[in-house]
């Protein structure tokens, strides 16, 4: 089988790009907006592109079944500072409940059974149970077009990480077979990283 993407409609190149490009790491994005509206995500778009300066990039896509914007994308235009919590197994299901659409005044964290604890240098609350956060600002959000479907580059510099003792060795170094990555493949599929 041979496809021209420009031939596809958008959900069935969502489809195909989704499927053969994975596994993708999940970014579990906490922000909040100026009036104190807190907002928890997940973001399978999303990867590791720089060391020096430390960039982190995820992409709130608009929906392709109505061309609106998510409420982390919002939050960040209004306040550019996010806490990516990396998400492992033993979450992934509660994950799963964060990602369903909720009125803007809804707490994910409530409605996922997380925990929220305050972050040390950003405004946005940290999941608790989550064993590695990342606190960052966000330098620029690059949209890479205006119909659904398109990503929203959110490009966030690493500011400060918090990483559970449980996943390091003596030597102060993680031990990654004690992390329990998930990652998303296409579809409802995810897989456990061991």
């Amino acid at each position: 089988m041979i496809l021209d993407l420009k031939d596809l409609k958008t959900a069935e190149k969502q489809y195909y790009l989704q499927h053969v490009v994975a596994p993708r790491p999940v970014c579990f994005a906490s922000t909040i907006d100026k009036a104190g509206n807190i907002n928890l995500s997940p973001f399978s778009f999303f990867n590791l592109f720089s060391s020096n300066p430390p960039i982190v990039i995820f992409s709130p896509s608009r929906r392709v079944r109505d061309n609106t914007t998510k409420h982390t994308l919002e939050n960040v235009m209004e306040v550019p500072e996010v806490v990516i919590n990396i998400v492992t197994y033993e979450m992934v299901h509660q994950v799963s409940l964060a990602s369903c659409e909720y009125p803007k005044e809804m707490n994910e964290f409530e409605k996922a059974g997380f925990t929220a604890e305050p972050a040390t240098l950003v405004k946005p609350p940290m999941v608790k149970e989550s064993k590695v956060k990342m606190e960052c600002k966000v330098l620029e959000v690059k949209p890479l077009g205006t119909e659904g479907g398109a990503g929203n580059l959110v490009i966030c510099e690493v500011l400060r990480m918090h990483i559970d003792d449980s996943l390091l060795d003596e030597n102060k170094k993680i031990d990654q077979r004690k992390i329990h990555h998930i990652a998303r493949l296409g579809g409802d599929w995810y897989c456990k990283v061991r």
